[in-house]
């Protein structure tokens, strides 16, 4: 690959058609692994890689073999990534580098998958059954993704098939009546393929660990197992696809998801009222529908087209009380996204590998009769130039704007944000071993609740709120250091200004004295070091690491401390396989210097390190069987004040390909 960078930069027009048939080749051969290449967004037909340094990427082999059977669980594993649990709504949060999941925006095959309202996702609503990568971008993220990628991107690339027919199977149990089923088809006729998944994921609840303790004056829980608990997760997907010749492709696919869930009670020492609430979901459902394509057009032209239509409808029953016999009506929610993606890639000069896209996404939200719409904008150029042999130029450029078309009583308002992104990386070696610096200006617009949420008449809406903005440097190494290993290391700096925050402000209309209102005050700074590095010890042992150390630091008020990430965090593993049929595979997780928010002020957790260990047994080719344990010690620890993780768990799955 590093041999075709070198060739492009020396490329005369007669050589182009050449290099462009053979990057498709090289983009085929990848997706012959099982990749959907048409869901990637920072490179489709060209000689660059498709998985530059700064995007790291989560293997389908990677993910099952350490179980992850949600995203969260998946990328909690990569350096610069921590979890954070959202007590009363009961979601996983992602934080990267220390933003948050608005500031980080999901996709899948490159589709937005973010509920408009409010910008969030419950990456533990995501399964990973039909998953072929997970890849995680960071400062340097494409400006291809679209906007708000202010903190980076997270793109769930679903699986293409390679051959005319494959899937597999998976059954599995767990403590907490855990019950998992999925289900894979795929089958690639040459000029047409079709993959289809479905899954089935279902707990009870979770163990209590050893030592837990309900500090609430009427105890929820005091059993083993956490009350409120249950989670049921559906999922369907289906592509079809049609391969006409060696360099297009056309895809429409479809994703439903289906979800309910209990809220387990708080369980700490605060004193407000209310801290302790008895919250259900009856639904959660998301479904998207989405066409992408790849056009060869001449010698030099790619065309890239993009078209989605998401909807989101979430229903939240409030109780009085832990009997869960009487709630207030459903507060439901809806949302809506529509959207279409344009994009041209051009080769024709010398050394440059340009690309034009077009963005456009119109977000809805129905409030129970109360509706707001706006549409968003971006028009993006990106440039990667050879500068030589071994140097490379990556340059990016967007600008932005959202407009509130319709909004409910309150007035409308628009904003517009421009972006930037630089990159310059050098080859050490042919392998792919690089140092590379990184400057970007990042940008994320406010949602409709940071614009109109009244907050339950506590807040006043601010439809002029502007983007908040961030600016990053970042440098790095990649590649591999030694024989057997190969390794990641940055540093990072991210400076965000006019982040949004609540100030009160002086107004009646609240009923007192003043009013809480979100405007652009903020000025925070993020920084911190990222070490990662696999190693092969020998032919039977592997082991590997990633560590992130991350300072945060609140920039207008010193005194406000920004909270939910660790100020260090490690997740390692190491993998023996004794015999042909066996395999054990062990890891540890552990951080510290987590703070979150208490009655006012500030609490610190305590630093926690959890262990897990499994034995998957091969007894052919095609079958596997996974015995496993989690939290081996049962440790008691939290993400969140009052809401405890979950203790030894034990579980069994099986899988059968064919």
């Amino acid at each position: 690959m590093q041999a075709m960078k070198a060739a492009r930069g020396r490329a005369s027009h007669t050589t182009r058609p050449l290099l462009l048939a053979c990057a498709v080749a090289a983009g085929a051969a990848q997706a012959a692994e099982g990749v959907f290449e048409l869901g990637t967004v920072t490179v489709v037909g060209s000689p660059v890689p498709a998985a530059p340094a700064g995007e790291a990427v989560l293997s389908q082999q990677e993910i099952m073999r350490n179980q992850a059977d949600t995203v969260s669980e998946a990328v909690r594993m990569l350096p610069g990534v921590s979890l954070a649990r959202v007590g009363a709504r009961n979601e996983e949060m992602v934080y990267l580098r220390g933003f948050d999941s608005r500031q980080v925006p999901v996709y899948v095959d490159g589709v937005p998958l973010y509920v408009p309202y409010d910008g969030y996702v419950d990456f533990s609503r995501f399964t990973t059954f039909d998953l072929a990568e997970i890849r995680v971008a960071k400062a340097d993220a494409s400006l291809l993704y679209g906007p708000n990628t202010l903190g980076g991107a997270i793109n769930l690339v679903t699986r293409k098939p390679a051959r005319p027919f494959e899937g597999d199977v998976r059954l599995g149990l767990g403590t907490g009546q855990m019950r998992k089923a999925a289900l894979n088809l795929g089958g690639n006729q040459g000029r047409w393929y079709y993959q289809l998944g479905a899954s089935y994921l279902d707990a009870d609840g979770f163990a209590l660990p050893r030592g837990f303790r309900d500090y609430k004056r009427q105890p929820t829980d005091a059993g083993s197992h956490r009350e409120n608990a249950y989670r049921t997760d559906r999922r369907l997907s289906f592509k079809l696809g049609l391969t006409p010749n060696a360099t297009d492709e056309y895809a429409l696919g479809y994703v439903r998801q289906e979800g309910e869930k209990g809220n387990p009670v708080y369980t700490g020492r605060s004193a407000q009222r209310n801290a302790v609430r008895y919250w259900r979901w009856p639904y959660w459902d998301k479904d998207s529908l989405y066409f992408l394509s790849t056009t060869r057009i001449g010698p030099d032209n790619v065309l890239k087209t993009r078209l989605y239509h998401d909807s989101y409808e979430n229903g939240l029953d409030i109780y009085s009380d832990a009997a869960y016999s009487r709630h207030d009506p459903t507060s439901a929610y809806k949302d809506t996204s529509k959207g279409a993606t344009i994009e041209w890639a051009n080769y024709s000069l010398r050394g440059h590998e340009l690309r034009l896209a077009l963005h456009y996404k119109l977000d809805e939200h129905d409030d129970a009769g109360k509706f707001y719409r706006d549409v968003t904008t971006s028009l993006v150029a990106e440039d990667t130039i050879a500068l030589g042999e071994r140097w490379r130029l990556n340059l990016g450029l967007s600008q932005e704007k959202r407009d509130a078309k319709e909004v409910y009583y309150w007035p409308k308002g628009a904003a517009s944000a421009t972006n930037g992104v630089a990159k310059l990386s050098y080859a050490l070696t042919q392998q792919g071993d690089e140092v590379y610096a990184v400057a970007s200006h990042k940008t994320r617009f406010p949602t409709i609740k940071d614009r109109y949420s009244a907050r339950m008449g506590r807040a006043l809406p601010n439809p002029d709120l502007q983007p908040e903005s961030a600016n990053h440097v970042e440098l790095g190494v990649s590649g591999q250091p030694w024989a057997g290993g190969t390794g990641q290391a940055a540093v990072f700096h991210s400076r965000v200004n006019d982040q949004i925050q609540t100030v009160a402000v002086p107004s009646g209309a609240c009923g007192g004295a003043t009013c809480d209102q979100a405007q652009n005050v903020g000025r925070t700074r993020n920084r911190g070091l990222e070490l990662s590095l696999a190693q092969q010890l020998s032919a039977r042992w592997s082991a590997s690491a990633s560590y992130t150390y991350l300072h945060r630091t609140n920039l207008s008020d010193r005194g406000i401390t920004l909270v939910d990430t660790p100020r260090q965090r490690l997740f390692a593993a190491v993998r023996w396989m004794p015999s042909a049929p066996w395999e054990l595979h062990a890891t540890l997780e552990a951080e510290q210097g987590r703070r979150v928010n208490f009655d006012g002020g500030y609490r610190r957790l305590g630093g926690f390190a959890t262990a897990g260990l499994k034995a998957t047994y091969k007894p052919a080719k095609d079958v596997a069987v996974d015995f496993g344990v989690n939290n081996l010690a049962d440790k008691w620890y939290e993400l969140a004040d009052g809401y405890p993780m979950p203790g030894r768990s034990w579980f069994v799955h099986g899988v059968y390909r064919f």
